[in-house]
């Protein structure tokens, strides 16, 4: 007998008030507690709509017409509203910031608790135990922007558990985690609902890094409908996540490319148990053997030198020790390592945000420190990780223009390069919108634009592609190696191990304000040392280069990651 359905939408449709067309289209959907379910499908495709239906913000914050039904423990989702499906659903969102509303981190996990009326040692008892559950306990005492991103994604999670909620309702929650932080909060996740029993939705575009740890089921979404509802074993066996435009697992692309033909009944969901066959290993390995292998990258001229710079915030944290750092001409380079470790810092200094206790910072043999914050912009364009940061105007168009208005530059040649910027975006389409109307995604490309426009020299980029799906992904890494190619540096300050394999031939790795490594991309994540210490993530043909007898999976890595780049480059010309 079937169990009942926590979350049952049943014809189900959405239109928002300011839009012409419905963004959601005959859903039907039964999410039962205990499950676990990804909601993957590219920007736009209506999963964050769906998502913002199970937690009310559809149509109580973001009003429209709704058709069909949608009931939450059996009750009419419409007639419970915000507050009364807040006691069933809780929801952790993408932008840790954006949730918090205490001065610490016990006052944040408290506040439901407080509106509820809990008596104060109850209270103290209550957040006692879920700070032990999600493992905050040691910084309870600390203000939300003294914590690491990671720590942040653990109190959100507390925040809402308070509350003994039904289901819990994840919204991208890797969008801003290093890769070893985003392991823990999938296990973390995989580990809270085990314990609570409770019904766990993650909307996330990373399916790889979620599968992690197994999911009951996926459903994906295309234009506003419910593509495919069912086995993850089944899905990757299938080409409908290639179609969708959603990354499938970095093992699964290459055992496609070897010839292995995939069967649910191989597990391919799920690495650590996948089965391969003697026959298939073989495949794997001729497969390697049959691929040329890659040539070093070039020699080039320094253009950006860092000589022992340090740097100490006010509050006394260390954090740049003794860096040394080269970037050269004309290159694409990642800086990586763990949230905190120092890349977004070295960042500021490089731009002038910061000035350094000590050290020498040199941009074409020019000691840097002789230029102000504005020199120094119009040779080094610098796009923040976070875009509520940077973005100044009301209108989309105008905040692309700004830079150059500030320059100076004539309307007439303004228009053309915003234009063109914004189509390479991917944003044109929504030129004449007000930024307020964009996800934080698109919001994300928008900031990327302001700075592209005004070509510069050098461009620093933090987080570039996060929360971007994969079509939005790779245009903007594509409109970044034409740029490249052109002459313009560009440096890459990010957690996403693909796109430092795929566009970035070296890497340089932070932890603790230091510099730890300086290798090709591939060299970083065939070495458990600096994956390790660095709080990286083996790439997954790490492991699947192991349970085929490959020995060199550093090699193994790059000739996959040119043969991935050739298949694309050929889908995107036919």
């Amino acid at each position: 007998m079937e169990k009942e359905a926590i979350i049952s939408f049943e014809n189900f449709g959405f239109q928002y008030t300011a839009q012409a067309e419905p963004t959601l289209y005959d859903i039907n959907l039964k999410i039962h507690k205990g499950e676990k379910i990804l909601i993957a499908g590219p920007s736009g495709c209506g999963k964050s709509t769906l998502a913002h239906c199970i937690n009310g913000l559809v149509p109580n914050s973001y009003p429209g017409k709704t058709t069909g039904s949608l009931t939450v423990n059996g009750k009419n989702a419409l007639e419970l509203g915000l507050f009364g499906l807040s006691k069933t659903v809780g929801t952790v969102l993408q932008d840790s910031d954006s949730q918090f509303i205490g001065l610490t981190v016990a006052e944040d996990i408290a506040f439901a608790l407080e509106n509820d009326c809990i008596p104060t040692g109850e209270m103290h008892k209550q957040v006692e135990q879920i700070a032990e559950l999600v493992d905050v306990k040691r910084v309870l005492k600390h203000a939300p922007h003294e914590i690491s991103g990671g720590q942040k994604q653990r109190v959100g999670l507390g925040g809402v558990m308070v509350g003994e909620v039904d289901v819990l309702l994840f919204d991208e929650p890797l969008a801003n985690l290093d890769p070893a932080t985003g392991k823990q909060a999938i296990v973390l996740i995989d580990e809270i609902q085990k314990r609570t029993g409770c019904a766990v939705i993650i909307i996330e575009h990373r399916l790889e890094d979620v599968l992690y740890r197994p999911v009951d089921r996926v459903v994906v979404m295309g234009d506003g409908r419910i593509v495919y509802d069912g086995d993850p074993d089944r899905l990757l066996c299938e080409d409908l996540l290639q179609q969708r435009g959603i990354r499938e697992p970095l093992y699964v692309t290459a055992l496609k490319y070897a010839g292995v033909r995939l069967r649910p009944d191989m597990r391919p969901s799920y690495l650590p148990e996948l089965k391969l066959s003697t026959e298939h290993r073989k495949q794997v390995l001729d497969w390697f053997v049959g691929q040329p292998a890659q040539e070093a990258a070039p020699e080039r001229e320094a253009l950006l030198r860092a000589e022992n710079i340090d740097f100490t915030y006010e509050g006394g944290h260390h954090a740049l020790r003794g860096i040394h750092a080269i970037v050269h001409k004309g290159e694409m380079l990642s800086i990586v390592g763990t949230n905190g470790a120092g890349k977004s810092t070295f960042s500021k200094v490089i731009c002038g945000f910061e000035k350094p206790q000590s050290g020498i910072l040199e941009l074409n043999g020019v000691d840097l420190s002789t230029l102000s914050i504005k020199e120094r912009a119009d040779h080094i364009g610098y796009v923040m990780q976070n875009p509520n940061q940077m973005i100044s105007k009301t209108q989309i168009y105008d905040e692309v223009a700004l830079g150059l208005r500030n320059r100076g530059v004539s309307e007439e040649e303004i228009r053309p390069r915003v234009e063109r910027t914004l189509k390479i975006c991917g944003l044109y389409p929504f030129r004449n919108w007000p930024v307020s109307a964009l996800s934080y995604g698109q919001k994300k490309r928008v900031t990327i634009a302001s700075i592209l426009v005004l070509e510069p020299e050098m461009i620093l980029l933090d987080e570039p592609t996060a929360g971007q799906d994969l079509k939005h992904y790779t245009e903007i890494m594509d409109f970044l190696s034409e740029l490249n190619r052109q002459g313009v540096t560009v440096v890459l300050i990010t957690h996403d191990m693909h796109l430092m394999l795929e566009y970035t031939p070296r890497a340089i790795v932070f932890n603790a304000g230091q510099v730890i490594a300086d290798r090709s991309a591939a060299e970083v994540l065939n070495s458990p040392e600096i994956v390790a210490a660095a709080h990286l993530k083996e790439t997954s043909l790490y492991h699947l280069a192991g349970f085929c007898g490959i020995d060199d999976k550093e090699e193994f890595t790059r000739r996959f990651i040119a043969r991935d780049r050739e298949v694309r480059r050929y889908d995107e010309s036919v």
